[in-house]
């Protein structure tokens, strides 16, 4: 059974789709649905059940791509790490992230790391909260960047935990909620009730607990508008659609030039703030490039001020 079939398979699986995975390995669709059912004729076993619309891996197709996967992943290691001592390569990085991680905080990190790591270089493909635990889960992407990580989600996974922002209100400069953060230096929960309100989509983790903070402080506001990023929240409060919570870093830019402000949820000493915290995941039994491993340690040490990592490593 040649290598090659069995990145085929991988792929057919990774994909969803026989005739993506045909394209990614420039073959035709018939060729690749051949090379599977000469794999399932050499095991004398069916690993693709075709006659469910779309078709399911059977139990022993879901074993037999684990461990396809596992042996791909070596074989290539193997592969790249021959190919560095005859002649030193870059590995590229690949990562994907959620998309209200700014592409401008993460270029800092790209910078810093092609600086030190020579030949090697970062890729970041923005996607969906889901689709970044997939992405991991497939290896189509080495980490992934998240907010919130769902234990359910992380399954498999390794969660590192990487940095806490806090959350505050977004407003115009003109905004009465600007003018009680220039009297009082910040605003309690109760200031937001009645207000129109530009939140994330519901089915995003930091939505739930933004909803859950709200409820859990008695304040009632008018949902205006609902996105799955930051970038078009902020652009609807600026226009001046309504009000926003929102971690404070990635509004930084828009203070600075004064389009919107940041105000500082005022809470009780006993309260806890309100933060968004996010990790780093990677694969829990992939063995990672050390070009991945030190792309991590220059995110977890920061190319600028960020807290404290609380454990090394959490495996979920």
């Amino acid at each position: 059974m040649h290598l090659e079939a069995l990145g085929i398979f991988c792929d057919v699986v990774r994909h969803q789709s026989f005739s993506r995975a045909a394209a990614a390995n420039a073959m035709s669709q018939s060729a690749a649905s051949q090379a599977v059912r000469q794999i399932e004729d050499r095991l004398g076993a069916q690993l693709i059940d075709r006659s469910q619309r779309p078709w399911q891996l059977t139990p022993e197709g879901k074993l037999f791509f684990q461990g396809c996967r596992d042996i791909i992943e070596r074989y290539h290691e193997l592969e790249d790490a021959v190919r560095r001592r005859q002649q030193p390569a870059g590995y590229t990085v690949r990562v994907a992230s959620i998309y209200s991680i700014p592409l401008h905080d993460l270029s800092e990190y790209v910078d810093r790391f092609n600086g030190l790591e020579a030949g090697a270089s970062v890729e970041i493909e923005y996607m969906h909260p889901d689709r970044v635990y997939g992405h991991i889960l497939d290896d189509q992407s080495d980490i992934g960047l998240i907010s919130f990580a769902n234990p359910g989600r992380a399954r498999g996974l390794t969660v590192i935990p990487w940095r806490d922002q806090t959350m505050e209100v977004t407003c115009r400069p003109t905004h009465r909620i600007a003018r009680l953060h220039r009297e009082r230096r910040g605003v309690p929960p109760g200031e937001l009730a009645g207000e129109p309100f530009v939140t994330f989509d519901r089915g995003l983790a930091v939505r739930r607990e933004i909803d859950r903070f709200l409820r859990r402080h008695e304040v009632d506001v008018t949902v205006a508008a609902e996105f799955d990023n930051i970038e078009n929240i902020k652009q609807a409060v600026e226009d001046g659609a309504g009000i926003a919570i929102l971690p404070a870093h990635t509004v930084r830019q828009e203070v600075r030039r004064r389009a919107l402000v940041s105000v500082p949820l005022r809470l009780a000493a006993d309260t806890p703030p309100l933060i968004r915290p996010l990790s780093i995941v990677h694969r829990r039994k992939r063995r990672l490039n050390p070009a991945v491993t030190e792309f991590i340690k220059l995110l977890c040490n920061g190319v600028e001020p960020a807290r404290p990592v609380r454990r090394a490593l959490e495996t979920v």
